[in-house]
C-alpha cells in the first residue's frame, strides 16, 4: 500500500508545469489564526490545478521569490485550490499584509508524492494531525467525505497548542456533528483568557480511548516532527504495523523537481519520492523520522 506519485492529466505540458508558474487569481483571503490564513486560488486559464490530496505546490509572487505549501483542498470540491498559509518568512509575510481577492500569484506544480486513496479503499482510516498538519490532511479528509461510501470508519484526531491555534474551526465543528466521521480534538493547554470545553492534553492521549482492528485500518499521520516518534509508538500498542501507517513529512522544498538537494533523506527527495510515504520505507533513515 504504497503512498503514490499523482500524474499531470492529458495533454498538458508537465515541463511548463514543473518550471514556468500558473498565472492565478486569489479569490478568498481568511483569517484561520492569528498567524495562519487561508487563501483560494484559481487558474486565469480556467483549468483544474490536477492536484490529489497530500501534494504541495510553490506560490510566487513577482520580485518577491516562492515558496512550498501543501494543499488543504480536495478535487473533489472542484477546480479551486486552497492553501492554509503561516506567516514565517518573506513571501508568507507580504501574502498576509498585502493580498487580497482579485490579486495575482504563480503557482507552479503540483508536486509529489499524494495520499494513495486507492489503496485505502475498503479499509478503516485513522487521520491524525498535529498543528500545521491539518492543512494538507483537510485535502484526504474531504476526499473521504465526498467518496465516503469507499471507506470504511474514518477517525480524525487533531491537536494543537492552544485553542486560538485550531486551524479550520469550521470545518472542525462540522466534522465533529457529522455522521460520517468521528472527529475528536484536543489542545495542549488552555491559557487564562481562552475558553475551551474539549479535551486537554497532547494528541497522542486520544489514541488510546479507540476501538481499532488493526488488520483493516490505515493510519495517516501529519503533523510536527516531534510527534511522529510518540503517535507511531501509541498505533504500534494499538498493533497498527508500520506497512498501514502513512506519513507526511515536512522538509525545505525550495525547487520542487529535485535539483537543489535542500530536502534530501540520505538517497530520498522529499519533493519527488515525497512528501507522502509509507513509514516502512523511511522508518530506518537517518533523520526520517
Amino acid at each position: 500500500m504504497p503512498a503514490t506519485q499523482a500524474h499531470e492529466g492529458a495533454g498538458e505540458d508537465r515541463s511548463a508545469a514543473l518550471y514556468q508558474p500558473t498565472p492565478c487569481t486569489v479569490e478568498l483571503v481568511e483569517d484561520l489564526t492569528p498567524t495562519e490564513r487561508l487563501f483560494r486560488l484559481r487558474r486565469d486559464d480556467g483549468q483544474p490545478f490536477g492536484h490529489q490530496p497530500g501534494q504541495f505546490v510553490q506560490v510566487s509572487m513577482l520580485g518577491v521569490g516562492e515558496a512550498p505549501i501543501s494543499v488543504s483542498s480536495s478535487p473533489t470540491r472542484g477546480p479551486h485550490l486552497d492553501l492554509g498559509i503561516r506567516r514565517a518568512g518573506e513571501l508568507t509575510g507580504l501574502m498576509h499584509a498585502a493580498l487580497k481577492p482579485g490579486d495575482s500569484v504563480g503557482v507552479r506544480g503540483p508536486f509529489g508524492t499524494c495520499f494513495d486513496v486507492d489503496a485505502m479503499r475498503g479499509q478503516d482510516l485513522v487521520l491524525i494531525a498535529g498543528g500545521c498538519g491539518l492543512a494538507p490532511m483537510r485535502a484526504l479528509i474531504q476526499y473521504c467525505e465526498d467518496r465516503r461510501e469507499d471507506f470504511g470508519n474514518v477517525t480524525v484526531l487533531y491537536g494543537a497548542r492552544s485553542p486560538q491555534d485550531l486551524l479550520y474551526k469550521e470545518d472542525l465543528e462540522a466534522w465533529i456533528r457529522s455522521p460520517q466521521l468521528d472527529c475528536r480534538s484536543t489542545v495542549d493547554e488552555v491559557p487564562p483568557a481562552q475558553e475551551w470545553q474539549g479535551n486537554v492534553g497532547v494528541i497522542t492521549t486520544l489514541i488510546p480511548p479507540l476501538e481499532i482492528a488493526p488488520d483493516r485500518t490505515i493510519a495517516v499521520i501529519v503533523g510536527p516532527p516531534v510527534m511522529y516518534r510518540f503517535v507511531i509508538s501509541h498505533l504500534k500498542d494499538k498493533g497498527i504495523a508500520h506497512e498501514h501507517m502513512i506519513v507526511s513529512l515536512e522538509r525545505h522544498m525550495k525547487c520542487g523537481v529535485g535539483k537543489c538537494g535542500h530536502c534530501t533523506i540520505e538517497h530520498l527527495y522529499c519533493c519527488l519520492d515525497g512528501p507522502v510515504f509509507r513509514l516502512d520505507e523511511v522508518i530506518g533513515l537517518r533523520g526520517a523520522i
